[in-house]
């Protein structure tokens, strides 16, 4: 039989507050598991439209899976969320692009018309599970030199992206950070980074139970004296910090797609409607480039160019890898189109979770902006990776 391809609209989505991985950290006592958990049943918990049993696929990503984030957790998860059992589940794994490959997967197969709703997302504990434990690289990486040493090293890479683009300094990165943290705290007081949020119970033996209801990492007030005085761990007098890097976090996202007519049948309302994506490889040892041919890649496809996309949420694993971004599309550093709201630099970023935490933003900002058609999620991924999704706005006004 033929088959036609479907339009995908995301609907919704939901995280945990992202908290700093350690044993002081939110989620020192909490399974990773439980965060992608709660997640999930919040999710469904904001759509009471949709029947359980109509979720065709719970696909979640996780960069380390083992321990508790192990066990297909698509599966697992779906299971302790109290879904049907009737509903399957896989796990995946690219990195840093986790959940957004777990949207891209899924939505192409609701596309093909394998599925009409699905859950996708992403957890990452890096408190329980620092990246690349249990990681044995083959010696062959090295030895007939296929990358170079400092391509296993995420801190490393990105000081290799200051001296592939000399004129990134480690002062303008610094002022991109204390940009970020200013755009949180903001986003934080005017009430737009709570929607996304879900309050998520943590344990401790020490203290007994609490609720986490607000990310842990920002530290708004930060000034650019405060970043100057951060060493740099990774090169004697580099210019990658702790402040111009995100952190090590914990944290879960989800969020629901659906064919866009099957939306319509549910009573489920869209916020965005997802046009392409793509994604690219680039060398492992400069991986914040890559959303760079990612992203032209995109554009090319689609005959759009950077002018036609009104907004731009990137993620800021480090601020050099930002700004190599907006210096090849010559994007100003301070373009109000880029993270309106701040990014991981403040914010944190938990790994394979962090894809849909830009949808989120992204779907609120259109919400907004009537006036904008066309919006980028976009990230590197280690080991020499870039992934961009193009959406385009359901309420946008020239559509009325």
């Amino acid at each position: 039989m033929p088959r036609t391809a479907r339009d995908v609209v995301f609907v919704d989505g939901v995280r945990t507050p992202f908290g700093k991985a350690g044993p002081k950290g939110l989620y020192a006592e909490t399974r990773a598991d439980d965060l992608v958990v709660r997640a999930i049943r919040e999710l469904m918990r904001r759509n009471p439209s949709l029947p359980p049993e109509r979720v065709d696929e719970v696909a979640v990503a996780a960069t380390t899976q083992t321990g508790d984030q192990g066990l297909t957790i698509g599966r697992s998860a779906a299971v302790l969320a109290g879904l049907p059992k009737s509903v399957p589940g896989y796990a995946i794994d690219r990195m840093c692009a986790g959940a957004m490959t777990a949207v891209t997967t899924t939505a192409a197969g609701i596309s093909f018309g394998s599925y009409d709703v699905v859950v996708a997302g992403g957890v990452e504990h890096m408190g329980r599970h620092p990246m690349g434990e249990g990681v044995d690289p083959n010696p062959r990486f090295l030895a007939d030199k296929l990358v170079d040493p400092s391509a296993l090293v995420m801190g490393s890479t990105a000081e290799n992206l200051h001296d592939r683009f000399p004129s990134i300094t480690k002062e303008r990165a610094d002022a991109y950070a204390v940009r970020s943290q200013d755009k949180v705290a903001a986003a934080y007081k005017a009430g737009k980074i709570q929607p996304d949020l879900v309050p998520t119970a943590i344990r401790s033996v020490e203290k007994g139970w609490g609720l986490a209801t607000e990310d842990e990492p920002p530290r708004p007030g930060t000034t650019l004296d405060d970043l100057a005085k951060l060493k740099t761990p990774f090169r004697v007098h580099g210019n990658v910090t702790a402040g111009n890097a995100a952190g090590l976090n914990d944290g879960a996202t989800a969020c629901l797609l659906a064919a866009e007519d099957v939306a319509r049948e549910l009573g489920l309302t869209p916020r965005m409607r997802l046009i392409d994506f793509a994604f690219a490889g680039v060398e492992p040892e400069v991986m914040g480039v890559g959303p760079v041919p990612a992203t032209e890649k995109l554009l090319a496809r689609n005959s759009l160019t950077m002018d036609d996309i009104g907004l731009i949420e990137i993620n800021e694993a480090f601020a050099v890898q930002v700004l190599a971004f907006l210096e090849h599309f010559k994007i100003a550093d301070d373009d109000p189109r880029v993270n309106p709201w701040g990014g991981a630099i403040a914010l944190g970023h938990p790994l394979a979770s962090s894809g849909v935490r830009l949808m989120n933003q992204l779907s609120r900002l259109f919400e907004e902006r009537t006036d904008v058609r066309y919006g980028l999620t976009t990230m590197c991924v280690g080991m020499g990776m870039g992934g961009t999704v193009l959406w385009e706005n359901v309420n946008w006004e020239g559509d009325k």
